[in-house]
């Protein structure tokens, strides 16, 4: 699809959205909406009042679409454009921003580590599709509520929960059978739950085996590309006291043989691949609704999480094979409070606790005789890092007005010992704020929005050293906090049969930290180091709007632009995703459902140097492409079938910036049965 067809996604959105704006003017309100997010607030809330962008999927809607990973639920999101620069991967870039500028949390326990650096990576596939209950967006918002790392925005993963039985004691399981033609895919998971009135507990295991990704068109199979991954979790519930529950988590995934494709189509490697990526959490929280306003509800929550990145490359025609891995533990403690002050103003406040210790090793294997020598790894080993925060926010609501103001305070203790800089000890720190305001008459809810936000510098930053995507990194010290200013506006609505949203923003960004190149070549790559130094703006705007004409049939669209330009270098910013919406038609009947869906791009050719010194980005930029998908699906009792039909005409196509080419032509079927 060209440029200006492209570009008619979001004219119809725009113009569908006023189109509903005036037929709402005489439109009945309807009834309220059920649906809660937790994420932009610290606290449950509907999300027509909630003054900030933000974007929710459900169960349901991982159910009907059946997202092959986390990261590709995520596609197709108003505001969010997702990149995979390898199979296993997938990084979603929310307000032009991705990496360790965009926030993860997984049930209100950050992700993000000291390691995550900057541009797409693979994390948010740590994360085991089938555990998940929701997953909610907040977009130009997070660094008040979450702390460093949200300055495009937060997502945050919500697992399933277990449910307590009013009546007896209650044994269940299921098991789920997912496959994908051309051997793409083969799923099977098994689960097994207890209830009863004091207790509950679910547990699960997934096993998965991903084929070679088939193109469309004329790129057919992609090999090397396929991998296997293996997960459990198990999550219990205790009602200690009728106000007092206690919730024990744990989560593991493990990704094996991941290949980077582009590496070894484009630059000359025989082996290039995560020999083994994994994720571990164990948390424990305590829930305490309290007797007295000020500690209505008191959250406490304990986490240890273990990742291990274990990395393989070897050049062809070279006997050296290089093996790396990193690892990261973290231990981490929040306790927040919600108040209820009075009748018109609640609170959160509370304090977060993170601590980082990172192992990362390094030797080359000679394959002929086996010898192996050690070397310093990509980060200092034993570096550790500190993340300590205090918070207070407040929301108000007047008649028609809801207002919402906050502030954290949050400071970092970092220390590592590199032996080229010799030790570095920082202790940066951070003060931001938010206000937002927004006004309600009837069923048009108008807001206005301005949150600062933050990014510390973390051990990628300071002590990276070796090849990273298409250049080699020396470490950097003295490096200060990241900055962002974002004003937003915008209108939401909701009426029985219509309801939309529409929100235009403008982000300052403040002492970016940047690659500089030198003049040194290492290992075949150019030498880049860092330091903060550029200054960058991205503005754009989005829209949504559903229409259910009757009860069983839903049509929906939405639409996303996004401009970025680093006035520091006056050039295009780096990684800008181009102008991308989605259409979508859904039929329910009596169990079954029926969805058409049309994915859409535009061409991105505002290219900054790096992005064009970027092998996986074509010259000249990323084309354009459009994509028909269809789903499907019938429930009876304790069965549930679905299935999906993607990319029908079997159009050749690269979401901007990724290493592979999305799926060609093909189809999954998937059976749930639940005992």
């Amino acid at each position: 699809m060209q440029a200006g067809s492209i570009r008619k996604v979001l004219i119809f959105s725009l113009s569908f959205t006023a189109t509903v704006i005036a037929h709402a003017q005489g439109d009945s309100a309807g009834a309220s909406l059920t649906e809660v997010v937790v994420t932009a607030q610290r606290m449950g809330n509907n999300p027509l009042w909630v003054p900030y962008a933000i974007g929710k999927i459900d169960s349901q809607y991982l159910h009907q679409y059946g997202p092959r990973t986390t990261a590709e639920a995520l596609q197709g999101v108003k505001g969010v454009f997702v990149q995979k620069t390898n199979h296993g991967g997938g990084s979603a870039f929310i307000r032009g921003l991705t990496g360790n500028q965009t926030l993860i949390l997984v049930d209100g326990i950050r992700l993000n580590n000291a390691t995550f650096r900057y541009g797409p990576n693979q994390y948010l596939n740590t994360i085991d599709p089938y555990l998940i209950n929701s997953i909610e967006v907040a977009k130009g918002t997070g660094s008040v509520q979450y702390g460093s790392d949200a300055l495009g925005g937060v997502i945050h993963v919500l697992t399933a929960d277990p449910r307590f039985s009013e009546n007896q004691k209650h044994w269940s399981g299921g098991v789920i059978l997912r496959g994908m033609t051309g051997g793409m895919e083969k799923t099977a998971r098994g689960t097994i739950g207890y209830s009863s009135k004091r207790a509950a507990f679910t547990g699960g295991l997934t096993y998965r085996n991903f084929g070679d990704l088939i193109g469309g068109d004329s790129t057919g199979k992609q090999t090397p590309s396929g991998y296997t991954e293996w997960a459990f979790n198990t999550k219990a519930k205790f009602a200690l006291r009728n106000n007092m529950e206690l919730t024990l988590s744990q989560q593991y995934l493990e990704q094996t043989n991941v290949p980077v494709y582009h590496k070894i189509v484009l630059e000359n490697f025989e082996i290039n691949e995560f020999v083994k990526q994994q994720r571990g959490l164990q948390y424990a929280k305590l829930d305490i609704r309290g007797r007295h306003p000020l500690f209505n509800k008191v959250e406490l929550i304990a986490s240890y999480q273990q990742s291990g990145e274990e990395r393989g490359s070897l050049k062809r025609g070279s006997v050296l094979y290089r093996k790396e891995r990193d690892e990261v533990n973290t231990t981490g403690l929040t306790a927040n409070m919600q108040s209820v002050l009075s009748q018109g103003w609640k609170a959160n406040t509370g304090v977060e606790l993170y601590h980082d210790k990172v192992r990362s090793f390094r030797s080359d294997i000679n394959r002929q005789n086996n010898l192996s020598k050690p070397s310093r790894g990509l980060y200092p080993d034993g570096a550790a890092y500190g993340n300590y925060s205090l918070y207070s926010l407040h929301h108000f609501k007047l008649n028609n007005w809801i207002a919402d103001a906050g502030l954290r305070f949050n400071s970092f203790s970092i220390s590592l010992r590199d032996s080229a800089l010799g030790p570095i000890k920082l202790h940066p720190s951070a003060l931001v704020w938010n206000a937002s305001l927004m006004y309600v008459f009837r069923q048009h809810h108008f807001y206005a929005t301005y949150s600062t936000g933050y990014r510390a510098p973390n051990i990628d930053d300071l002590g990276s050293l070796g090849v990273v995507d298409f250049r080699f990194e020396v470490p950097s010290a003295n490096l200060e906090p990241e900055k962002s200013g974002n004003a937003e506006v915008g209108y939401k609505f909701k009426t029985d049969k219509l309801r939309g949203d529409v929100a235009f923003y403008r982000m300052n960004l403040r002492d970016l930290i940047t690659r500089v190149k030198g003049n040194e070549i290492r290992s075949g790559y150019p030498v880049y180091s860092k330091t903060n130094i550029e200054h960058a703006i991205i503005k754009g705007l989005e829209a949504e709007v559903v229409w259910k004409p009757v009860r069983s049939v839903e049509l929906a669209a939405n639409g996303t632009y996004t401009y970025g330009q680093n006035t520091s270098k006056q050039e295009p910013l780096r990684r800008i995703p181009p102008l991308h919406g989605r259409f979508t038609g859904t039929l329910r009947a009596d169990g079954w459902f029926a969805i058409v869906e049309l994915l859409a791009a535009g061409k991105q050719h505002r290219l900054a140097t790096g992005d064009k010194e970027d092998n996986r980005i074509p010259i000249g930029g990323t084309p354009g492409w459009w994509v028909l998908n269809a789903y499907g699906g019938y429930e009876l009792n304790c069965l549930k079938l679905s299935a999906g039909l993607q990319n029908g005409f079997n159009q050749d196509y690269r979401t901007h910036g990724s290493g592979i080419n999305g799926v060609g032509r093909s189809a999954w079927i998937a059976a749930a049965v639940s005992l």
